[in-house]
């Protein structure tokens, strides 16, 4: 079964995640866009408080197996950066027309 892998970014570290994930022979592409978090997304600026929101980017991998995943995910920290949000979900079926 496949994995979405999504990952969840201050857009200061587009870049850095971006090149990573490029490096990563397990992933064959991606899609990323903007996004905005609400609540806590690590310390917010005095205008993210009173907006009551934060810019983040958000990425979307399609991922073989656990491997990839596990290999992916063990690198961010390391290569990218912090406050990185990321999680995974199974995908039942793929497709294209």
């Amino acid at each position: 079964m496949s994995t979405l892998l999504v990952i969840n970014l201050p857009p200061a570290l587009e870049e850095d995640l971006i090149d990573y994930l490029l490096s990563q022979d397990l992933v064959s592409g991606f899609t990323s866009y903007e996004t905005m978090g609400h609540g806590s997304h690590g310390p917010l600026s005095i205008a993210e408080q009173v907006s009551g929101r934060r810019k983040r980017l958000q990425f979307e991998l399609l991922l073989d197996d656990e491997a990839a995943f596990e290999s992916i995910v063990s690198g961010l920290g390391s290569n990218v950066g912090t406050d990185i949000r990321y999680w995974e979900q199974p995908v039942r079926n793929i497709g294209s027309t």
